[in-house]
């Protein structure tokens, strides 16, 4: 099993221990704020068994059906997460509106709140583990349930201290109003991980910091070319693409071009581990004098 594979099912168990300890904390004390962060941890479990699936389906090779790969199938999952957060923010809304209609005092609640904060420290060291990694193994899906579960962190947070304030106040109207907030938190980070997934499936740019890397690398290795123009990129998943137009002497030979243009593949994929390079090599009369200028 590889290690995304692993880190995916890793997600699943913890999303399902989690879930029983904020659901058992839910039912010790009938708060409706934790009702919600439990409802928040339903999706969790749900979008890491759909993180798993996307990431088996990403790790397959290319096929006569799918010559760029399967790359882009990390990015529904997360747009898939993004669809059921939203989801769950409108049950937690759901939740809260009865709740103003008829608001009532906790029972067991300091007990409730010890157990759902064990719950919290578990998702924050996940949250940290998934966000590392799937950066370090530029995983889409990984990220965006890193980051939804770092909103799930700052969420039960918010709850726990608004659960606690709410007991020492007497203001009962206080609990269905943090599960209000949370849900329009909640709502904020389903956006974001939607929009985010939305760029790699309209083939973005790589971002333009790599980007700069890209230029430099190829001035740098091409040495013999005349110029590099027409340099596009783009990111699925996992992969990324780049592409130009290499112009060299007219007088070239084939090997001596062909040694140029693995030079440069080489130290692009240094910089970008995996990517796939395409270079289209022209005649100098083709030069368009823009672009990388290589000297």
């Amino acid at each position: 099993m590889s290690p995304l594979m692993k880190i995916a099912t890793g997600s699943i168990v913890v999303g399902i221990v989690v879930l029983a300890l904020k659901t058992l904390a839910w039912w010790m004390t009938g708060s409706i704020a934790l009702l919600s962060d439990a409802l928040e941890s339903t999706v969790n479990v749900a979008t890491a068994i759909a993180a798993l699936i996307a990431i088996r389906l990403a790790s397959r090779p290319a096929d006569a059906n799918h010559p760029y790969g399967h790359h882009k199938a990390e990015l529904f999952s997360a747009i898939l997460e993004g669809v059921m957060i939203i989801i769950a923010a409108l049950l937690i809304m759901r939740e809260a509106y009865h709740g103003f209609l008829a608001p009532r005092m906790l029972d067991a609640p300091l007990e409730g709140l010890l157990v759902n904060g064990l719950a919290s420290v578990i998702n924050a060291f996940w949250c940290w583990m998934l966000i590392t990694q799937g950066r370090k193994r530029r995983s889409p899906a990984l990220v965006a349930d890193g980051r939804h579960l770092f909103t799930d962190v700052i969420s039960s947070v918010g709850v726990t201290f608004g659960v606690l304030v709410a007991i020492l106040s007497g203001w009962a109207m206080l609990d269905p109003l943090m599960a209000l907030i949370v849900a329009i938190n909640i709502l904020w980070s389903g956006w974001r991980v939607m929009r985010e997934s939305l760029s790699g499936l309209l083939d973005e740019a790589i971002p333009d910091v790599t980007l700069a890397q890209v230029r430099e690398t190829i001035s740098r290795e091409a040495e013999g070319a005349v110029e590099a123009h027409d340099l596009r990129t783009r990111h699925a998943g996992q992969a990324s693409f780049v592409e130009f137009h290499l112009i060299v002497p007219g007088e070239m030979t084939v090997n001596a071009a062909h040694d140029i243009c693995d030079r440069i593949e080489a130290a692009l994929k240094e910089i970008l581990e995996g990517c796939v390079v395409t270079i289209h090599v022209e005649p100098e009369r083709k030069a368009k004098h823009s672009g990388v200028v290589v000297l």
